[in-house]
């Protein structure tokens, strides 16, 4: 390991020393990949931030830096000036020297985000649960209606239906706290299975309806989640948005649709939980388009982000024939690959938006 102001090989890190009264040093490198060995000299945690110090674009960061703990922090210089600055706790931020550097361009400085950023990004969000809760629970109400048919068939119909309008609102990272479980809990976890108490919503009632249940027996299933719908639409309004969820929300709706949907491990019997994937891609669609005025000036493969939202989106609706959704264990290999890469592609650009969309300290 390099001592500071010391030129560094491609393999060797460069070690650089924080507190609260200096940031970094002096200190140089070659231009191209290279990893910081930052360590905390102090008393209190920081975050450690390398930074463009004309903009206060961020190139890398290291959070929560303990006392007396050493972190990496790998980053492509390229020519320019940076800056190591430091957030110390209950302490003033501190700059480093302006170092600079030639040579060919690295990495770009992401500028940072506040919470007033977010602030017009949630008000759309909040907007698009709200228009979406309504929907949901006049398909609720609906399914409601069905049950007194005794028509099986109308009454799946109905149930998919009001299922995709829940999925398509993207409840995920607490969106929705305790109600996401009363509303679309699975029986996982619960002592009695399928046949727990606590095992309601959705998911029961799919359970039943697809293993031969009395529709009799169904009724109050539906009208308990006709008063948790209602209840969860009349609460939103008094709910806050954290600001710093949102950019979180945009890689995590996706990500509980790989683990539960995209697997199978969420279906109950109906089958469709590829038809829910694709409305959970419609759920994310809202984050981002609510993020975009945000993100697009920061995250340079923000054009990605559509593309493989596109390629999602075909690869689930070519397991879709005649009105059909292909089971998930029904797939074809060459299906399941198709799906499994549109995903992990998707992931892999959705990934930075939490990191770029994470509000920083600027002073």
């Amino acid at each position: 390991m390099l001592a500071a102001g010391c030129r560094s090989s491609s393999t060797d890190q460069l070690a650089i020393s924080v507190t609260r009264g200096a940031c970094g040093g002096s200190w140089h490198a070659d231009a191209g990949v290279r990893t910081f060995a930052v360590r905390n000299g102090d008393i209190v945690t920081t975050e450690v931030d390398l930074v463009d110090p004309r903009t206060g674009g961020v190139y890398a960061e290291v959070e929560s830096l303990a006392p007396n703990a050493t972190r990496p922090m790998r980053v492509d210089l390229g020519g320019g000036d940076y800056a190591f600055r430091c957030f110390p706790e209950d302490a003033d931020m501190v700059t480093g020297p302006t170092v600079h550097l030639t040579g060919a361009p690295g990495a770009a400085a992401v500028r940072p985000i506040s919470d007033l950023d977010l602030t017009d990004a949630v008000a759309s969000y909040r907007r698009y649960v709200t228009a979406g809760l309504a929907t949901l629970s006049a398909k609720v109400h609906r399914l409601v209606a069905m049950m007194g048919s005794g028509n099986r068939a109308r009454i799946e119909a109905a149930w998919l239906d009001a299922h995709l309008a829940y999925a398509r609102l993207g409840a995920a990272y607490g969106t929705f706290g305790d109600a996401a479980n009363a509303i679309d809990g699975t029986p996982d976890g619960l002592p009695g299975g399928v046949r727990d108490s606590g095992f309601t919503g959705f998911h029961r009632i799919e359970y039943g309806l697809w293993h031969g249940a009395a529709v009799s027996s169904l009724r109050p299933l539906a009208a308990q989640l006709e008063r948790d719908v209602d209840g969860l639409a009349a609460d939103f309004g008094k709910e806050q948005v954290d600001p710093r969820d949102l950019p979180l929300r945009a890689h995590e709706i996706m990500k509980n649709a790989l683990q539960f949907e995209l697997t199978g491990r969420a279906d109950q019997g109906s089958g469709t939980s590829l038809a829910t994937a694709l409305a959970n891609v419609e759920g994310t669609q809202a984050v981002l388009d609510a993020l975009a005025p945000v993100m697009a000036p920061r995250y340079v493969q923000w054009p990605a982000v559509a593309t493989w939202m596109n390629t999602m989106r075909r690869a689930l609706t070519s397991a879709r024939t005649a009105g059909h959704w292909t089971p998930v264990a029904e797939l074809s290999t060459e299906q399941r690959e198709h799906i499994d890469a549109a995903a992990g592609g998707l992931l892999e650009a959705l990934a930075p938006i939490a990191a770029i969309g994470d509000v920083r300290r600027t002073s």
